[in-house]
């Protein structure tokens, strides 16, 4: 099992930041590949990016390329996602998963987090 507890959300005005954090609890948390989720009222969770196991390698969705970065810290069990320029169509809950599976581009994930609202004003 693993425990996944995002924070960090909160309200920002477009063009603004902010970074996402996930910490881990459970197995080992460097044999998941991490992925950030987002879910819009009354849209479908989105896949946002992903990061592998040593977090060499990222993958991102189109529409936040070259504005978020995912990293993560595996001696303190902690993913982020640091979010810039952002913009009113970001705003959604985020969700931290993890994945078993060590392909970046992989669509299984096995643990989720609660989700933390982040929310851009025009």
């Amino acid at each position: 099992q693993v425990q996944l507890v995002e924070s960090g959300g909160g309200s920002v005005q477009a063009g603004g930041s902010l970074r996402l954090s996930c910490a881990a609890s459970g197995r080992t948390f460097s044999s998941y590949t991490m992925g950030w989720f987002r879910q819009a009222p009354g849209k479908k969770r989105e896949f946002v990016g992903s990061i592998s196991l040593s977090g060499s390698g990222t993958y991102y969705v189109d529409s936040v390329k070259g504005r978020f970065t995912i990293s993560r810290d595996n001696a303190k069990n902690t993913v982020y996602l640091q979010m810039n320029s952002l913009k009113p169509e970001d705003t959604a809950v985020y969700y931290c998963a993890a994945s078993s599976r060590v392909r970046i581009r992989t669509t299984t994930y096995d643990y989720w987090g609660q989700g933390t609202q982040v929310t851009v004003s025009s």
